[in-house]
């Protein structure tokens, strides 16, 4: 989605001599005394000798079992000595990420899905986003919430619900029941792709925006573990970072594929980079990770010109184009609307001010 699929990454310095293909280009090593939050990333699970041994160079902040990682405050000195590890696998720095229905469900025929009586009933879907608003949209018919679990991964909040209002948009187009659009006084009824679904909330972003790559990990990792609770078959990503090295590196990619390999369908915001052109390729190889790993479905945006029949229909500009950068896989997998997109707004929000109105 355009309006919403931002991308902030932190910026590193050139790579010194030391390390070379197990340091992640954009981790800043000028300084061999500066503190660097970082994911270790390691072939085997780290042994507890590792992990004693690690704990002895800084702060173990988490240990993930979905990637054989550890988020961990480390200095570039100790990143050093790291890389000689045999086991050490790739060291990143914890990067930052941002967030990325009539005509909608439309466009994509999800009206004809639903008259063969398909509308996402028992099925759960994990959004990992700003968190979930609960508003009549996501009740059942007998009034009980669909939105089944919800845990915040925001570093000191425990509040589940959504502060920045893309979460709460992102749910709608999955799963709004149409609720707050039906009745006297409407002309249409706004509804998501699966009406009936449960949604598992997993909050990543805060109130501005924003998530740390390690705690999309941990969101991922939890999903996982729910899958069987609440049958959770779908993953959505609408968030991302750019690319700096193959996907077989990158732990946010890694922790999709594990996803995958547990049985959950990953879907994954293409990324707006569409109209970039500072690589001078118009646009082409700017799919946001985790979008680049083959094994997500990453979906670009179209512009529906406002009618459900897919003729007029345009690939959006801002639309992030593959071959992805590194590995050059053929991206996205597929395309949807993205303009224009009505859904549940969140209340008190402030993401509602930053939707960009350029019309492609």
């Amino acid at each position: 989605m355009k309006h919403l699929t931002k991308v902030l990454v932190l910026l590193g310095t050139p790579l010194l001599a030391f390390g070379g293909s197990k340091v992640a280009p954009d981790l800043p090593q000028s300084d061999p005394n500066a503190i660097v939050d970082a994911i270790v990333q390691y072939k085997t699970p780290p042994s507890k000798d590792e992990l004693k041994q690690l704990g002895s160079y800084g702060q173990i902040k988490k240990i993930y079992s979905v990637i054989n990682g550890v988020n961990i405050s480390l200095t570039v000195r100790t990143i050093q000595q790291l890389t000689t590890d045999p086991n050490v696998l790739y060291v990143t720095p914890n990067r930052k990420s941002t967030g990325t229905v009539d005509i909608s469900t439309g466009t994509v025929n999800a009206n004809m899905v639903w008259s063969y009586g398909y509308t996402g009933t028992g099925v759960g879907v994990a959004v990992i986003d700003s968190g979930i608003s609960l508003k009549n949209d996501f009740k059942n018919a007998a009034g009980a919430s669909r939105v089944v679990y919800s845990q915040s991964f925001v570093p000191g909040v425990t509040d589940a619900s959504d502060a920045f209002g893309h979460g709460t948009h992102v749910a709608g187009i999955i799963g709004g029941g149409g609720a707050s659009s039906t009745g006297p006084g409407f002309s249409r009824t706004f509804k998501g792709v699966a009406p009936n679904a449960n949604l598992v909330n997993l909050r990543v972003l805060d109130q501005n925006g924003s998530a740390q790559e390690s705690d999309v990990i941990s969101a991922i990792q939890r999903a996982i573990e729910l899958k069987s609770t609440h049958n959770i078959r779908v993953i959505n990503l609408s968030l991302g970072h750019k690319v700096y090295e193959s996907y077989t590196q990158d732990p946010l990619c890694q922790a999709a594929e594990a996803a995958w390999k547990a049985g959950i369908v990953v879907v994954v915001a293409a990324g707006n980079y569409g109209r970039d052109n500072s690589m001078g390729t118009k646009g082409y190889g700017t799919i946001a990770s985790p979008g680049n790993d083959p094994y997500v479905i990453t979906v670009g945006a179209t512009n529906a010109k406002g009618t459900t029949t897919m003729a007029d229909d345009a690939i959006a500009s801002y639309s992030s184009k593959g071959p992805t950068l590194v590995d050059h896989i053929a991206k996205p997998d597929l395309i949807a609307p993205g303009n224009n997109v009505t859904s549940v707004l969140a209340s008190q929000t402030c993401a509602g001010d930053q939707l960009p109105q350029d019309p492609d």
